[in-house]
């Protein structure tokens, strides 16, 4: 969702190699948000599409560091929230602010810089090598060694020793270990989960929600979205739930249980 995933390719690897050597407990070379102000705010945010209403005065707080989990039935208005969010579409009506700033398409561009977006498509380019490709995205936003920042990252997710592969070698996990690394490059404040383990295995579930936890523990403010009402209520710490285009439920995962939000938005099961 990132603008600088234009072109990239969006297939889903074929599992071809075996997964390398896990991510080491290294602290990610990152800066956190340090922002007394809510991580993103919504004040009776509105969404409309062609004369549809997408979302009708959504109402929610995030603040900086939590790991908040969207969850929706299909047609919730999930994909258009994580627009919104990702700084890629602007409500129709209402407010969005992301670490004190209002959402505008004035201010979109500057907003995009401080959030990254790891997606169920890892949009990497297959045949580039996994240091080749965060070099790539890291020149797009800017940095002034970005090579030096890949490895830094390919380190962080445990390839470092791949660093010189084509991502068309790796396995379904190993790449999007490395799309882990293509949104962090950019150092954002606000990291997109959306729909991350998706196509993955057991292990490499668990390898990148364990990730997902180490960014959470390091001060990073996560949005996960997940078919896995379950996984996702164990996850996060706190929960939103999209229903009739509204906030049905904004509590704390602990305070939750499956079956319960199952019943809430109308689901048959987790």
């Amino acid at each position: 969702m990132h603008a600088a995933s234009t072109g990239t390719s969006t297939t889903p690897e074929t599992p071809q190699a075996a997964d390398s050597r896990p991510p080491e407990d290294v602290s990610a070379p990152t800066t956190t948000a340090t922002s007394t102000t809510a991580a993103v705010h919504a004040v009776n945010m509105t969404k409309t599409i062609d004369e549809r209403l997408i979302l009708d005065r959504i109402n929610f707080t995030i603040r900086p560091g939590q790991y908040v989990t969207l969850l929706g039935a299909n047609g919730a208005g999930k994909s258009t929230m994580l627009r919104i969010l990702a700084s890629l579409s602007q409500p129709s009506r209402g407010k969005l602010t992301v670490f004190g700033h209002e959402l505008t398409r004035a201010s979109s561009p500057s907003l995009r810089a401080r959030i990254g977006m790891i997606g169920h498509q890892p949009m990497l380019y297959r045949e580039l090598a996994a240091v080749e490709n965060l070099t790539f995205f890291g020149r797009l936003y800017g940095l002034p060694d970005a090579r030096t920042r890949a490895m830094e990252l390919l380190e962080y997710v445990g390839l470092a020793d791949r660093a010189g592969d084509p991502v068309k070698a790796f396995s379904r996990g190993m790449t999007q270990r490395v799309a882990i690394a293509r949104a962090l490059m950019h150092e954002p404040d606000l990291l997109l989960a959306d729909e991350p383990f998706a196509g993955l295995d057991a292990p490499s579930t668990r390898m990148v929600e364990l990730m997902l936890a180490r960014l959470h523990d390091e001060g990073r403010t996560i949005i996960l979205t997940n078919h896995d009402i379950t996984q996702s209520l164990r996850l996060a710490e706190h929960a939103l739930v999209l229903h009739g285009r509204r906030i049905a439920l904004d509590e704390p995962t602990a305070d939750l249980d499956p079956e319960e939000v199952l019943k809430k938005v109308g689901w048959t099961s987790c």
